[in-house]
């Protein structure tokens, strides 16, 4: 297919679909990594400025942002669907119809994020009484998920832009411009957080909106960067625009699925916070800085899935299904020795590591109790989160919706409300149903990926 007219030989420049298949995977997968650490860095920082205002104010922060990890899973369903129509189409060298695909992929992402920014500037009160909290606690929450959801148009775009450069094959310029972005968000966030110098002091809502002002940011230099840009791999423009439903359809149709897997995933999330909340406060925090904790330990993997994502996307389009497998088996290899770096520090460490957030004793003991169990999780995290996204990159998203679906249904939620009922494991039983679910989504994710059915999937 012929490439699109006028496009800049430095934009094109890197082949994905040729060389060293390790040298590909890690040059496109390491700013995406520093990507996603920026993420977790600035979630972090939050947590750590939030745990000084108490427990109370950790759990409600911690419970809403469970809320805000399910619309955002929800999110990332249709950028998967996005993601892999244009990896493929750049793959083929269809340059002009990866352009096209982009400005459809904005028109989701528009309605998507007007439509949550409205829910969750008038539902937040009623959001967080589902979920059972002390009053205090769930106020705080409400107060956080206001802010932070009354943006959320703002996320919405930001996502899509950062996703569309990865997928294309540039990765470096999303994560100049997210290093800056969250460098906004970290130095705003305890000024809005205390009221140092000339801000208000805003407590929980404070840190909700140094996020969005940074998110705010990140949307105008992306949306800059894909439509003015002259380094950007898609230049996209809306000359001669027109709405093409049949491929917002298709890009939906396969991020469905994803969409689905990702928000029963975190409704699974949201009924494990419930079977903890009756085992009180401290143990809601507990959870809430292991997640936190656990997602800053995943980002780095998460990155490299992402990166074997969009070149599985690239291979298939360029016909090439053999190095799109050894993509992601390479991925999975190297993602595993990370894990097992980090399970040891976790396992050796995990007091040093709750101290970063709280300063309370009985905290940083149960804390660094369920970290602790987490570690032996960590290595089956390899292979979910690199065959998952490798699988999904090639537009194959239902059999990771049908292995999620499973793992949360009939093995999670099930394990973590009988564990500690049937056994003398107590709140502990829930952390280690968080295990045997990895270990089975480990286990179905290598055997659909070695079956290889995923290679014949057409986009």
């Amino acid at each position: 297919m012929a490439k699109q007219a006028g496009s800049k030989p430095q934009r094109l420049s890197r082949d994905w679909v040729s060389g060293s298949v390790t040298g590909n995977l890690m040059s496109l997968s390491w700013p995406i990594m520093v990507h996603n650490a920026l993420y977790m860095v600035g979630q972090t920082v939050d947590i750590i400025w939030i745990g000084r205002l108490g427990s109370a104010a950790v759990a409600g922060v911690g419970t809403a942002f469970i809320v805000h990890m399910l619309v955002l899973s929800a999110k990332m369903g249709l950028v998967t669907g996005a993601r892999a129509m244009v990896a493929r189409a750049m793959g083929s060298g269809d340059f002009s119809r990866a352009n096209h695909l982009g400005t459809q992929a904005f028109v989701v992402s528009i309605l998507y994020g007007v439509f949550f920014s409205i829910l969750g500037l008038v539902f937040p009160t009623q959001v967080m009484g589902v979920f059972g909290l002390r009053p205090e606690v769930a106020a705080l929450g409400a107060e956080y998920m206001r802010v932070l959801f009354g943006g959320w148009i703002f996320y919405s775009l930001w996502l899509m832009a950062f996703s569309l450069m990865q997928s294309s094959g540039d990765t470096t310029t999303p994560m100049y411009i997210h290093f800056v972005t969250r460098s906004v968000q970290l130095i705003l966030s305890p000024f809005l957080v205390f009221g140092w110098w000339i801000f208000p002091k805003l407590g929980v809502q404070g840190a909700a909106l140094a996020m969005i002002i940074g998110q705010i940011l990140g949307m105008i230099v992306g949306l800059w960067f894909l439509f003015r840009g002259q380094k950007s791999r898609l230049k996209l423009t809306l000359k001669g625009f027109r709405l093409d439903l049949p491929s917002i359809w298709q890009m939906v149709k396969i991020g469905l699925p994803a969409l689905f897997m990702g928000v029963q995933m975190n409704l699974g999330q949201t009924l494990l916070m419930k079977i903890i909340v009756p085992f009180g406060t401290l143990a809601v925090a507990a959870h809430t800085l292991n997640q936190r904790m656990e997602m800053f330990v995943q980002m780095p993997g998460v990155g490299l899935g992402t990166g074997a994502g969009v070149l599985v996307g690239q291979n298939l389009g360029a016909n090439q299904p053999k190095r799109a497998e050894q993509t992601g088996w390479m991925a999975t290899v190297i993602l595993e020795i990370f894990m097992a770096v980090c399970a040891a520090a976790v396992l050796i460490g995990a007091p040093v590591f709750m101290r970063l957030f709280t300063v309370e004793p009985g905290l940083i003991k149960l804390g660094s109790d369920f970290f602790r169990i987490a570690a032996f999780g960590y290595l089956m995290n390899g292979f979910v989160i690199c065959l998952q996204n490798s699988i999904s990159g090639s537009g194959d998203t239902m059999p990771p919706m049908v292995i999620s679906i499973l793992t949360t249904w009939t093995i999670l939620l099930p394990a973590a409300f009988l564990l500690p009922r049937l056994t003398d494991l107590g709140v502990y039983g829930i952390r280690w149903a968080m295990v045997l679910s990895l270990t089975f989504g480990a286990i179905a994710y290598l055997i659909y990926f070695h079956l290889g059915r995923w290679k014949t999937k057409k986009v």
